[in-house]
């Protein structure tokens, strides 16, 4: 009997098997789906390409044809380049920090000090990346941190789900509070129409809602891991990649280390100032980073064989990653050449004719969240939905202020669920945690997100969240 059960014990896909299962079902979507666009114009005011929301149309069908599949993964591949270039940077950089000792001394001087406290570092993680999402729309950056955090989280006998969660967990947060992110809040109340960052107050309640309920749910889990390992989600997984911890205890944190660990908060420090001030992004970012690779290397007295070597092999790492990210990237390729990204939007949107404030209000959120399992960026489901949503609103009787609120957070949740959303498949994959695994450790977490959406939709409509 237990060879029996063993035998078809359910085991869940590999990211990159979910995502082809993915590409092909919307390649046959786009036989079956009739083709439909909006007609697009760019606004002479900000030069940005908007949607007429009268203009639907269908259109004749463009399938997809299995040779189309094939072609998308490298396109998606070619099309990502600037994500899959900063995270093999990021990898190579983690890399030759590994190699100088200094990451390691640190987490064991970290797993000392946090004797006893150990769960004051989901607060602190989860603060913070809350607070970069909501006023900077912070989201890829996490990447850069998530090795850090998970290496931090063996040390203090937690998971690697957990060290993935302080992150990705963090930023969603902040993207549902947006209380000033320019992506998505800034760009929805443009549209609109509505002063920039109006209407704060809410936002910050819905923000502090979101960040007290991951610490909660995140604090609880990590709470059960540390008394029983073999709790954990990921415990057969991170058999296989924690036997660096006894290496950890032995190393002491000397001079040359903390030299070290100041090139790179001085570099992170950098890197802030430079998105708050200067709008850096990626490229910005990788060029930090590859400063950072060559002082720390100097610091070390590492040789410039032994720096590349080192890079090399901590680039290597993030292989696996980075291919993620390009097949989530040709998953929306598929959708976008088939015509069917407007059909689900226009499909979508068309459930909300017709209902009632209270209804329309929370339907509006949840209708977001959807299409943004199909369409995970921000700005460019913005000027996609927001021209079709605001009219409709004016029609139904909800303010422009109770739409952009309900994009933003619609916006949020779904980005930690979505396999066509490429920083949680690279995420996932650097910890080589299957999506279904994140999902079922997600799952709790997501539903209260989701309440909490709706409530504040209604909370909107009941007080006439404005100004209009």
């Amino acid at each position: 009997m237990d060879e029996k059960k063993r035998k078809f014990k359910f085991k869940a896909p590999d990211a990159l098997v979910l995502i082809c299962i993915l590409m092909v079902l919307c390649a046959v979507l786009t036989y079956i789906l009739p083709a439909g666009t909006y007609e697009r114009f760019t606004d002479p005011a900000t030069q940005r390409e908007m949607v007429d929301p009268a203009s639907y149309h269908r259109v004749q069908n463009t399938p997809v044809s299995p040779w189309k599949v094939l072609k998308a993964i490298h396109e998606g591949m070619n099309e990502s380049a600037p994500i899959i270039n900063f995270l093999f940077i990021i990898g190579g950089a983690f890399g030759v920090l590994t190699d100088t000792g200094a990451l390691d001394a640190l987490i064991h001087r970290t797993s000392v000090k946090l004797k006893g406290k150990e769960k004051l570092v989901i607060v602190f993680f989860l603060t913070f990346w809350a607070l970069g999402g909501a006023f900077l729309g912070n989201f890829e950056e996490c990447l850069a941190f998530i090795p850090m955090q998970i290496a931090l989280c063996y040390a203090l006998g937690f998971d690697s789900i957990t060290g993935v969660a302080l992150g990705l967990w963090g930023v969603g947060i902040g993207y549902m509070g947006g209380i000033m992110n320019p992506f998505t809040l800034g760009l929805a109340q443009d549209i609109a129409g509505l002063p920039i960052y109006s209407g704060m107050g809410l936002r910050i309640g819905v923000w502090l809602l979101a960040l007290l309920g991951g610490i909660a749910f995140l604090y609880s889990y990590a709470n059960k891991i540390h008394k029983n390992p073999q709790a954990s989600l990921t415990y057969e997984i991170d058999l296989k990649n924690r036997d660096i911890h006894e290496e950890i205890e032995e190393i002491e944190l000397t001079g040359r280390h903390k030299a070290i660990l100041l090139v790179f908060v001085l570099s992170v420090i950098w890197i802030i100032y430079g998105v708050v001030n200067h709008g850096f992004y990626l490229t910005e970012m990788a060029a930090v980073f590859v400063v950072m690779v060559i002082l720390m290397g100097i610091v070390a007295k590492m040789s410039p064989d032994d720096i590349v070597a080192s890079f090399v092999k901590g680039a290597g790492n993030l292989l696996y990653a980075c291919i993620c990210v390009g097949f989530a990237r040709g998953l929306t390729i598929i959708m976008t050449e088939g015509n069917i990204l407007d059909v689900i939007v226009h499909g979508a949107t068309s459930v909300l004719n017709g209902l009632p404030a209270l209804v329309s209000a929370p339907m509006t959120f949840i209708v977001v969240s959807v299409i943004n399992l199909f369409i995970p960026s921000g700005s460019g489901k913005a000027v996609i939905m927001m021209p079709i949503m605001v009219p409709m609103a004016d029609v139904l009787g909800i303010t422009r202020q109770t739409v952009a609120l309900a994009y933003h957070m619609g916006d949020a949740i779904t980005n930690l669920v979505t396999p066509a959303g490429a920083p949680l498949m690279a995420a996932l994959a650097m910890a080589n945690i299957p999506w279904t695994t994140w999902m079922k450790f997600f799952m709790k977490f997501f539903i209260y997100l989701m309440i909490l959406g709706c409530l504040a939709c209604v909370f909107a409509i009941t007080i006439n969240y404005g100004p209009f």
